[in-house]
């Protein structure tokens, strides 16, 4: 069970917080000061923390220092005043993982929660010096912290540094090439060569002599020797994408080559023998590939050594807005503009979404949204077509969604030709906010008030004036 400390002098705060850890089966401490929270701090190991540093001023900053000196790294949330740039700035100088602001936003935290014990889990997992040098294919490369993906983690970590070979099986656009990269730089031949090829994008006339290369006046055209990719990855890695896609005649002859780490160029006499290191990967049910007789059951095994398996993005659904962020906030920095924000009413649709292309179709969705949004807001306007009216989307949702952005924060046009009743308006637009609020706190009014920014005692006395009709969960 993760273990999480609160250090905060709200105790509304720290009752949200509680209850909103409390929700994915957390284990929470709580402090009111900085003294108690460094005692707790001192006394045993937690997994995330999360400090009111423009509250505590002085022992909230004093605590992000003082974690750099703990025995392990502790990641840490810092939680600032709205539009606080100084306090977020220091928090994030002196180590805070980030910040969220106040009135808190639980999908806003929930997303860096989870972006924080992931790195937490990389970080253990990358402790190795060889790990953490900074190489763009460390374990940092995947995002995503739903049970499959911690099990995938596991499984790579323990096979990376190995020369076994690795049969890597997951739907287009689940990351296997992205995986074979990451097992070879973590491996003792990361410093060797790491050879691809796509097996299915190759005409099958050239295949074999891409893969094992030819000698001079082999065939007609064969102008001079050449190299096959066997041969190139030497002492490395070669990594055989879509290898269910390789003719059946030419499979005997990759056997071989795992069998044996021996073959001859096409033309050739002379046996080469490689060390090298196998990764495979394959879109398809290898398994019914080999009943139906087109593909050999004896490369089946051969390759099929470790079988890892990628989940595709509708087994992980908990790591889609995960993902989402990530590429929003790498696509906004490539753009150098402010990160966009992203309606409720989005959430819910992409997580109803099924991702027929994976992590590499959303991807390419938040791409194209960063570049054509000019609102500063992500709302269903912005999501392509194909998945507001795709089979694929839950309608259902994709309705509410859609009623739920018409309600919104609109209002009827309240100018006429003699003017406006702006404290009509005003009020309006706050019986509005109310609601909503009283809606994402699951019908608590402790968290709306806090989400609002007001006091428990103001909001109920608006509800009571406003004569506002609340769910029976209320309290």
């Amino acid at each position: 069970m993760q273990h999480v400390l609160v250090i905060d002098g709200n105790e509304d705060i720290r009752l949200l917080l509680k209850e909103f850890f409390g929700a994915d089966e957390f284990e929470v401490s709580e402090a009111s000061d900085g003294e108690a929270g460094l005692e707790l701090l001192r006394r045993r190991r937690f997994n995330l923390l999360l400090v009111d540093a423009a509250a505590l001023v002085k022992d909230g900053f004093k605590i992000l220092q003082e974690i750099k000196n703990l025995p392990e790294n502790v990641p840490a949330i810092a939680i600032t005043e709205n539009g606080s740039i100084e306090s977020a700035t220091e928090a994030v100088r002196l180590g805070a993982f980030g910040c969220v602001e106040k009135p808190l936003n639980l999908d806003v935290l929930k997303v860096m929660v989870d972006q924080a014990l992931s790195f937490e889990r990389l970080e253990q997992e990358n402790a190795t010096p060889k790990r953490q040098s900074g190489d763009k294919y460390d374990f940092r490369s995947f995002v995503g912290n739903s049970p499959r993906m911690r099990e995938f983690y596991r499984i790579l970590e323990k096979v990376s540094d190995t020369d076994s070979t690795i049969l890597i099986a997951g739907e287009s656009g689940t990351g296997k090439e992205l995986a074979a990269k990451t097992i070879h730089h973590n491996s003792s031949r990361a410093d060797r060569p790491f050879v691809p090829i796509n097996c299915g994008a190759i005409p099958r006339e050239l295949l074999e002599s891409e893969l094992f290369g030819h000698e001079k006046g082999a065939f007609t055209g064969a102008i001079s020797a050449r190299t096959g990719r066997f041969e190139l990855a030497n002492s490395g890695t070669i990594f055989l994408d879509e290898v269910t896609e390789l003719p059946f005649d030419l499979q005997v002859k990759l056997l071989r080559v795992v069998q044996e780490r021996e073959f001859e160029r096409i033309g050739g006499t002379k046996t080469i023998k490689v060390n090298i290191r196998i990764l495979a990967a394959t879109n398809r049910e290898l398994e019914k590939a080999v009943s139906d007789g087109t593909f050999r059951e004896d490369l089946y095994y051969r390759l099929n050594v470790i079988p890892l398996n990628i989940p595709s993005l509708r087994e992980r659904n908990d790591d889609i807005m995960l993902l989402f962020e990530h590429f929003m906030s790498v696509f906004c920095k490539k753009r150098k503009r402010e990160l966009l924000k992203i309606a409720p009413e989005v959430r819910k649709v992409l997580a109803g979404y099924r991702w027929p292309g994976n992590v590499r179709e959303l991807e390419n969705i938040v791409e194209r949204m960063v570049i054509l949004n000019d609102s500063g807001i992500i709302g269903l306007d912005d999501l392509p077509g194909h998945i507001l009216d795709s089979k694929n989307g839950d309608q259902a949702v994709i309705h509410s969604a859609r009623e739920t952005q018409k309600a919104g924060l609109s209002i009827p046009d309240p100018w006429t030709e003699s003017g406006i009743n702006l404290n009509a308006v005003l009020g309006e637009l706050e019986r509005t906010l109310i609601l909503q609020a009283l809606e994402r706190a699951g019908g608590v009014k402790n968290k709306a008030a806090i989400l609002l920014g007001l006091n428990r005692t103001t909001l109920l006395e608006k509800i009571k004036k406003m004569g506002l009709s609340t769910p029976t969960s209320v309290s």
